[in-house]
């Protein structure tokens, strides 16, 4: 019987825009190091990237970019970027047209967005004021309306006026996150079916967090330390999570709640993400005394690369925690990864199985046998029940074969299929269940 990490593979695909982002400003993301300069504000004091003054609601991220309009600036004072530098050069199309950007500002004031060509030509700023103050709130601006002009090829520079008006005093503002409409994960990326579902025996799992099973009680599964918002939510009418704005989400299960592995192989979850790469994922246990920072806490974290839009099934040895020294005492689960602050995930499947107990390969326990897997053209599903529907869906949810069968073996063949990842949906008309696997197409 073999458990893989199945993650292991490599896809490549051709960028298809060119503009870097999101703009997050974190040490290790886009921004932060960038050349900015500031234009018709007094003496021009450079933006400074400065902690989060207030890490909470829509914008719990470490990073964020501080712009001081001093009171003898021109209104339009703003920053901008250098031609040719940071941003890169791209056009504005349909797919990236909406640009989104985070702001927290003292006063209520219009914020201003343009972008430049080399020749420093621009179709001019659209202008989007703030209606909250002292907290952060997201402001959308659409250049729908300039796709047609040449301005809107070749852009090369980002300008920004972050206070767009006469003022009686110093304003500072704060600005994070300038997000493309492409680049939106929280928005423009979703699964489109469910996380394949788990077969183990019932006897075998201690699951957090899956449908088929009964699940213990979590004290949390967005601890007050996270830096991460959580969403619950179904596709297809199967519970699923989605944490956005990701640096780090905390999952707990403490005090009574304290979860002991011992008798535990493997730790499985199932995740979706369309711009995360790595995934971490730590697990932590707070020791003998059962206390964090007992003196005896241990914890271990393994990152991996995944497959970008489709779901990415972990089933983890627990031996690979190496750091940990004990699994008694379990209490903390860590999920994070990059980019820091803007990443979006989807899990499922958070569980713990033993292998040794129950037989617990998924394809065999259902009688069905998937072979080869992968392929490169065609594929045997055996031990059907004489009548069943085979689906099969691509990576973004749309289907690309049905069929019926009436025999116990039937065979497909993919050879017509792209290179790829795909989801094959068994529906037993004996049983009514339905059963969901992973091939991959070489």
């Amino acid at each position: 019987m073999k458990f893989l990490l199945t993650l292991a593979l490599a896809l490549s695909a051709p960028s298809i825009f060119a503009q870097a982002g999101p703009i997050d400003f974190e040490p290790n993301g886009f921004g932060a190091n960038w050349a900015w300069t500031t234009f018709e504000n007094g003496n021009n004091p450079a933006v400074q990237m400065v902690s989060n003054p207030s890490p909470s609601g829509i914008n719990v991220s470490s990073t964020v970019c501080k712009f001081t309009a001093l009171v003898n600036g021109a209104p339009w004072a703003g920053f901008e970027s250098v031609h040719g530098q940071g941003i890169g050069v791209f056009n504005l199309t349909a797919a990236n047209c909406q640009i989104k950007v985070m702001v927290y500002k003292s006063v209520i004031s219009p914020v201003g967005l343009k972008f430049a060509t080399p020749s420093n030509a621009s179709s001019g700023e659209i202008l989007v004021s703030n209606t909250l103050v002292d907290q952060w709130e997201e402001l959308t601006f659409d250049f729908t309306n300039v796709l047609s002009n040449p301005t809107s090829t070749g852009i090369d520079q980002i300008i920004l006026f972050p206070d767009f008006g006469q003022r009686s005093d110093n304003n500072v503002c704060y600005i994070d996150n300038i997000k493309f409409s492409n680049q939106d994960g929280s928005q423009a990326a979703a699964p489109m079916v469910p996380a394949p579902t788990p077969t183990y025996p019932v006897a075998a799992v201690i699951s957090m967090f899956s449908n088929p099973y009964a699940n213990v009680t979590v004290d949390t599964w967005q601890a007050a330390w996270s830096q991460a918002q959580l969403t619950d939510l179904q596709i297809q009418g199967n519970d699923t999570k989605r944490y956005s704005a990701v640096n780090f989400a905390g999952i707990e299960t403490l005090g009574g709640n304290q979860l002991d592995l011992t008798n535990m192989t493997h730790f499985r979850l199932d995740y979706w993400t369309a711009n995360m790469n790595p995934f971490k994922v730590k697990l932590v246990d707070f020791g003998a005394n059962g206390q964090y920072a007992g003196g005896d806490d241990s914890e271990s974290e393994l990152s991996f690369q995944p497959i970008a839009q489709t779901w990415n099934t972990l089933e983890i040895p627990l031996s690979q925690f190496s750091n940990l020294n004990s699994l008694s005492h379990f209490s903390q689960l860590i999920l994070s990864g990059e980019p820091a602050g803007s990443g979006v995930v989807f899990i499922d499947n958070v569980l713990f199985f033993n292998e040794n107990q129950g037989g617990l390969d998924p394809v065999q326990q259902n009688s069905y046998s998937i072979v080869p897997n992968p392929t490169t053209d065609l594929i045997s599903i055996k031990g059907l029940n004489n009548q069943a529907t085979i689906q099969i869906y691509n990576s973004v949810g749309q289907m690309c074969l049905e069929t019926e069968t009436v025999a116990t073996t039937t065979q497909i063949d993919l050879s017509s299929f792209q290179v790829g990842i795909y989801i094959l949906n068994v529906s037993d008309h004996q049983t009514g269940q339905t059963q969901t696997y992973r091939i991959v197409k070489k």
